[in-house]
């Protein structure tokens, strides 16, 4: 009975183990396909909708997507 309940307790932790491995694999490639954004990329979207980005503007909008991030 005993041999039983080590058992389960070794799968169980094997699979937690696991899952975390394949979870944090599949961030990392998420992550490469998907960067988060920066201020590279805000500067370029503001040329493109034709306003003229100053870093007040930059640091200003990158603290409000830091924001709106991190209250979820």
């Amino acid at each position: 009975m005993w041999e039983l309940v080590l058992v389960g307790i070794l799968a169980l932790l094997a699979g937690v183990a696991l899952g975390f491995f394949i979870a944090r694999k599949y961030m990392m490639n998420y992550l490469k396909q998907n960067p988060p954004i920066n201020e590279q990329m805000i500067r370029v979207m503001m040329m493109q909708m034709g306003m003229k980005p100053s870093q007040k503007k930059i640091n200003q909008m990158m603290q409000a997507i830091n924001k709106q991030m991190s209250s979820k």
